[in-house]
């Protein structure tokens, strides 16, 4: 793991380079009205683009780059500043993948968007979401989530939109909830990805093309970020980027980008192993860097006490209301979001996660790479276009 620099605190640069401002430069490039400001556009770096395809590959954060590159020239490449245009931009917070791929497809940062954690407590019931799997206790996802996405918008205009992922989360809530307005190409394999993203691209004289590709995030998960695994992992989503490459349409250009990046954790508070820290709680969500506790009513200082007193200087410990005051979450916060934030928000820090959180399964504590944090290993992520041509 890269060591203490991209440790450092960091924060999301909403309005001038994180995730949610991608899709909104991607549908200025394309002609589409009020597709915001295009604030990643370099002046005429797109001119003449009809086709965009957005590759996000789970996990590759910017500062990872360096270690990826011993497993595939292209990516060696791009480090090096030889091929294409390299920026560095960040996720959003918390950076874990549902609140990223929503800021990505919805163009919006957390607070506009309101999927604002990998787990939060829904207000009206009390239960938990858990966004990837949203099942059928979880709240409607047109409603929980009603901004119109960048497909939307995009179609709207005559663009054709096409996902290209596994088929397997076609039909599922957060689908519905962030992909809406676009067709499903189902794609598993790096060859596969790469194959669909070609065929999609040449589907209308406008095309918008999104891609997945989750390896480098499941590699990291289990066997750490700069495992062999890693590597492997690495070289291989990178085969999906050179066959986008290979077959680029001349009038295409293609944005390759990530959801966060991780960090190697060494350090666990187990909740399961610390039932001090348990009264007063109602709830825990969020994911094991960043967690969110949801106090029962009279209690919340006596939660803060415990938990601060458990985490020390391992964490940030801070009210909801701090939290949406410094911008974590984006310049607006709407009403609906802010009451999904948990009443005291645990952001940690170095390489410490906090796990063994009831109803997370078991093999989530044991994870080596993890995410959901403010440090620049977890929020710095790329973006990387190349114009064909």
């Amino acid at each position: 793991m890269p060591s203490s620099p991209y440790l450092a605190d960091a924060r999301p640069a909403y309005g001038t380079g994180t995730l949610a401002d991608v899709m909104p430069t991607a549908l200025a490039a394309l002609g589409v009205p009020q597709g915001a400001d295009g604030v990643l556009l370099r002046q005429g770096e797109l001119d003449g683009v009809r086709r965009i395809a957005v590759l996000l590959l789970d996990g590759f954060g910017y500062h990872l780059l360096g270690q990826a590159a011993q497993a595939s020239a292209t990516v060696g490449a791009v480090h090096h500043g030889e091929l294409g245009t390299l920026t560095p931009i960040t996720a959003t917070v918390p950076s874990s993948t549902p609140i990223s791929l929503a800021s990505l497809a919805c163009g919006l940062p957390p607070g506009r968007h309101g999927i604002i954690g990998f787990t939060v407590r829904v207000p009206d019931t009390g239960g938990l979401v858990t966004h990837i799997r949203w099942d059928g206790s979880s709240p409607d996802p047109e409603t929980w989530q009603p901004e119109p996405t960048a497909f939307e918008r995009a179609s709207a205009d005559g663009v054709a939109c096409t996902i290209v992922s596994n088929g397997a989360f076609r039909d599922t809530g957060l689908t519905r909830a962030i992909y809406r307005g676009a067709d499903w190409l189902p794609a598993v394999s790096p060859r596969e990805v790469a194959d669909g993203t070609l065929a999609a691209l040449a589907r209308a004289d406008r095309s918008l093309v999104y891609a997945y590709l989750p390896d480098v995030d499941t590699a990291g998960h289990f066997h750490g970020v700069g495992s062999p695994d890693w590597l492997e992992a690495v070289a291989e989503v990178s085969e999906a980027l050179d066959g986008i490459l290979g077959g680029l349409p001349r009038d295409a250009a293609l944005f390759v980008t990530a959801d966060h990046g991780m960090v190697n954790v060494t350090d666990r508070l187990h909740v399961d192993q610390r039932p001090d820290l348990l009264p007063g709680v109602e709830a825990i969500a969020g994911d094991g860097r960043m967690r969110y506790l949801y106090a029962a009513p009279g209690a919340l200082d006596d939660v803060r006490a415990a938990w601060a007193a458990a985490v020390g200087d391992r964490a940030e410990l801070i009210d909801r209301d701090e939290a949406v005051d410094r911008g974590w979450f984006g310049p607006k916060v709407t009403d609906a979001a802010r009451e999904r934030i948990g009443d005291l928000v645990v952001a940690c820090k170095g390489t410490f996660a906090i796990v063994g959180v009831e109803g997370e399964p078991p093999h989530v504590a044991r994870l080596i790479g993890q995410h959901g944090g403010l440090t620049a290993a977890e929020l710095a992520v790329p973006l990387w276009t190349y114009r064909a041509g």
